[in-house]
């Protein structure tokens, strides 16, 4: 079973950037497609970005084409989530997740673990 922690969010103003992290530990990180979900207060957990096991194919939300970039370091077992150009409607806390069944899924459903989150605001 893996255990997977965020980190790097935080305050931002509109246009800015943050890069979260995503570490994991207790299993075999090459074996999953990984992905990052966000939820706003009052909205359901929707999909980001996701990466496949190499790290060669990635897929992203329409509403962050071109601002964010999903990559991640197998040597070092973790995933990042680039975030520029951000807007007030990103504000949301940000999780990652490990699925066994492949990649590239956007429901929350097709995950099999989940960290914690990270909060991720901006301000206008």
């Amino acid at each position: 079973q893996v255990q997977l922690v965020e980190s790097g969010g935080g305050l931002v103003q509109a246009g800015g950037s943050l890069r979260l992290s995503c570490a994991a530990s207790g299993g075999r990180f090459i074996r999953y497609g990984m992905g990052w979900f966000h939820q706003a207060p009052g909205k359901e957990r929707e999909f980001v970005a996701a990466i496949s096991l190499s790290g060669g194919d990635t897929r992203y939300a329409d509403s962050v084409k071109g601002r964010f970039t999903v990559s991640r370091d197998n040597a070092k077992n973790t995933v990042y989530l680039q975030m520029d150009s951000l807007k007030p409607e990103d504000t949301a806390v940000y999780y990652c997740a490990a699925a066994t069944g492949g990649w590239g899924a956007t429901a929350s459903k097709e995950y099999d673990y989940w960290g914690h989150g990270t909060q991720v605001t901006v301000s206008s």
